[in-house]
């Protein structure tokens, strides 16, 4: 187990350092220059420079990237060229509502999809596994955003329900603020919780049809029975994949749903920072999501040794 978790950390830190590389170089390659842009086509060439070696554009790529990697490893991101403010304070702002709706999301893809995905599994070929499988192909087709209008025009503009966009804010209150995600994370969790369902049904039928299972049903089992107790487990090792991946998408992926919603998030701040070529603050909140999406999948991996024990002998 040791040596298995001692691999697994390897590979994260070279991901880590990979990542920062590929990062680092596609943004650098972006065209414009920040500065320009900053203060305008009529901008004197002196006052140029001048911006240019207070915001360190005028250094090496090469000490540009050692010095921003080391403030990462320090918590400092940098400055943002647009706000004026220290990128980490944007991150936490704008992570206090993008992190809580991801969670949002993936609980409300777990609760509808682990139910639906075993309902369906345990009456293959029946009319509900037939009316399942249909719905759920079509809430993998429906794109998340198309849909997330719908429910503006349906709960927010016709019923009234819930507020059309914006953020209540955590200060006023906890039902304020999860009421203000509610209508988001179901745009963004239906579509998720179609493909798990899916993943969930053929996971169980592939694990029903293993020997274990028919042996258990040999003993005297009944078929419920057979899946809750043997057969869940072992079809968890495909669902735990793309739970992983669902996370990091939702996390990473939000930026259509946030502007949908007018949500302060990190997706508008990759957004709003692409449009004002504020390198810095780019840099830093697609490193930090890079890092999120790589930990998750760290953590995936360390759930497989929990599910299966040959894992965790190193077989």
């Amino acid at each position: 187990m040791t040596r298995y978790i001692l691999t697994r950390l390897l590979s994260l830190v070279l991901s880590l350092v990979a990542a920062s590389v590929a990062i680092f170089l596609v943004i650098e390659i972006l065209p414009g220059d920040p500065a320009a842009i900053m203060l305008g086509v009529n901008a004197q060439p002196d006052t140029l420079a001048a911006l240019r070696a207070e915001m360190g554009l005028d250094q090496p790529m090469v000490i540009r990237y050692l010095a921003w990697v080391g403030g990462m490893l320090h918590g400092d991101f940098g400055t943002s060229y647009t706000y004026h403010t220290p990128v980490a304070k944007l991150i936490g702002d704008r992570l206090a509502v993008s992190l809580p709706l991801a969670l949002f999301s993936l609980l409300l893809t777990v609760v509808i999809a682990f139910p639906v995905g075993i309902w369906a599994a345990a009456r293959r070929g029946s009319a509900a596994d037939t009316l399942i499988m249909g719905i759920t192909q079509l809430g993998v087709a429906i794109p998340n955003f198309w849909f997330a209008m719908l429910m503006v025009v349906l709960f927010a503009i016709n019923l009234r329900w819930f507020s059309a966009g914006g953020f209540a804010g955590w200060d006023k209150g906890l039902l304020p603020a999860l009421k203000s995600l509610t209508l988001p994370a179901v745009a963004l969790a239906l579509p998720q919780a179609s493909i798990l369902a899916r993943v969930m049904r053929s996971a169980l039928l592939d694990t029903l049809s293993e020997d274990f299972v028919r042996t258990a049903r040999a003993k005297g089992l009944s078929r419920a029975k057979a899946l809750r107790r043997h057969a869940l487990r072992n079809a968890l090792i495909p669902v735990l994949t793309i739970i992983g991946m669902q996370f990091s998408f939702l996390l990473a992926g939000g930026i259509i749903i946030e502007n949908v919603f007018y949500l302060p998030g990190l997706g508008r701040l990759i957004f709003q920072s692409i449009s004002a070529r504020d390198l810095i603050t780019v840099e830093s909140v697609v490193m930090l999501l890079v890092f999120a999406v790589i930990l998750v999948n760290f953590l995936v991996e360390l759930a497989y040794a929990l599910v299966d024990p040959r894992l965790r002998s190193g077989r």
